[in-house]
């Protein structure tokens, strides 16, 4: 196993090698707004060159002269300009953008070389700060009109038939959360690991597919107010949801610019919270809590102890999970039996974002890390937490503590769901 060091000039390579292939486009497409929730491809490519040069080259200060002027740095603050007004911006050139990021990066390798391993969570914060990134522009090349720029994605296992049924999680406790010792990288709202009690619920042991979820569309599903929240059915009449964000009436669905038939094994994605609760409640399910989630995915009942994956504490390979990016899609379900949790839980890693019913809140002993607004800045906010990691995560940003969190009407996100249920439900044989 490489030391911390190697792990995380390895981390930012490799983050900086999706960037550059998600970017290399000629300067209309990197300029264009291609969605109004999104930014142009050129801000997020200088943008994590800037939070590089701030967390690795001038230690999180501001004030400290970076390698762009102060004025064009405050151009990728991220909370200062929304999505919708960076195209307007002033921005640097792809040519001056990659020109920044090759020599913040050139300065910040040399003087990884010096540093002690406990001075380095902010490498590991910065490569899932880019990861996160690369799987933003994956949203925005999604969005974008036109023809497909990316290919038709790498090769994946073939899925299997797999019980359709909720796996028996008994109560208990488990340890919630990871610490430094166990995750080095891990962010702040992860932390500290600490006991909690988790009433007996069941899970069900792979992600909601396209084809039970054309079976809701065919029950009337998104017609009949009583399986909705009635904020989440206002939405869906204000913006005239019908099915899945990119779905057509057809049966077909557009990805990365190839219009193809829905595949019916995979994992539905691009549904929102409101879309996922009405889905669970026609489904005679809920959606879990994210202590629940967390339990089902990295819990050992026989061991009584925490595993670093699903599968156990071995690294992830592609036999394992789909993980990276590489496949621009979910694989079928039943494709990882071997990356399947102590409960028998499975597609927990990789494939789609799972929505939970938790709001964003932080555990007991919460300290802010060095990047104080990561988190505290949208605790208690109209947020959902989502679990997992889509089949676009990678690197040092994907874990079973990770916590994600997003507004529960975004659907361009690569998102989709898993159904819970109490433990006196019984589950096993469900025809949905």
């Amino acid at each position: 196993m490489p030391d911390l060091r190697e792990r995380a000039a390895r981390g930012l390579e490799a983050a900086r090698a999706r960037t550059l292939h998600l970017t290399d486009l000629d300067d209309v497409e990197l300029t264009t707004q291609h969605n109004e929730l999104m930014s142009p491809l050129v801000w997020d490519l200088a943008h994590v060159g800037q939070q590089e040069d701030l967390w690795l080259l001038r230690g999180g200060d501001p004030a400290a002269q970076g390698l762009l002027t102060a004025r064009i740095e405050k151009l990728y603050d991220a909370f200062e300009h929304p999505r919708a007004s960076r195209v307007r911006l002033p921005l640097l050139s792809a040519v001056e953008a990659r020109t920044y990021l090759s020599d913040v990066r050139g300065r910040v390798l040399d003087g990884l070389e010096r540093l002690d391993e406990e001075l380095l969570f902010p490498f590991g914060m910065v490569e899932q700060h880019e990861q996160q990134h690369t799987e933003t522009m994956l949203a925005t090349h999604q969005l974008r009109d036109g023809a497909n720029l990316l290919g038709p994605g790498g090769p994946l296992p073939a899925g299997r038939a797999v019980p359709r049924d909720g796996v028996l999680v008994p109560a208990g406790p488990f340890t919630l959360g990871v610490d430094a010792h166990a995750e080095p990288f891990s962010l702040d709202n992860e932390r500290p690991a600490h006991t909690v009690e988790v009433a007996a619920f069941r899970i069900a042991r792979t992600p909601v597919t396209n084809a039970e979820w054309q079976g809701f569309i065919d029950a009337g599903g998104y017609d009949q107010p009583h399986w909705w929240s009635p904020r989440g059915w206002r939405h869906r009449l204000s913006a005239g949801w019908e099915r899945p964000l990119f779905w057509s009436a057809d049966g077909r669905r557009r990805r990365f610019g190839l219009v193809e038939e829905v595949p019916p094994d995979e994992p539905v994605q691009h549904v929102c919270f409101f879309e996922a609760e009405a889905y669970a409640a026609w489904a005679g399910a809920r959606l879990p809590t994210e202590q629940e989630w967390e339990k089902a995915c990295a819990w050992d009942p026989v061991a009584q102890r925490r595993r670093r994956w699903p599968w156990g504490d071995t690294g992830w390979t592609p036999a394992l999970a789909n993980l990276g990016g590489a496949a621009l899609r979910p694989a079928p379900v039943g494709a990882y039996p071997a990356g399947a949790s102590a409960y028998g839980v499975e597609q927990t890693m990789g494939e789609v974002w799972e929505w939970t019913s938790s709001g964003l809140e932080v555990w007991p002993g919460f300290s802010p890390m060095l990047y104080a607004d990561y988190t505290e800045p949208f605790v208690g906010g109209d947020y959902r937490v989502l679990r997992g990691g889509s089949w676009a995560v990678g690197g040092a940003a994907i874990r079973p503590s990770f916590r994600n969190w997003d507004h529960p009407v975004r659907r361009q996100i690569f998102s989709g769901l898993r159904l819970a249920w109490d433990a006196e439900v019984r589950t096993v044989g469900l025809d949905v």
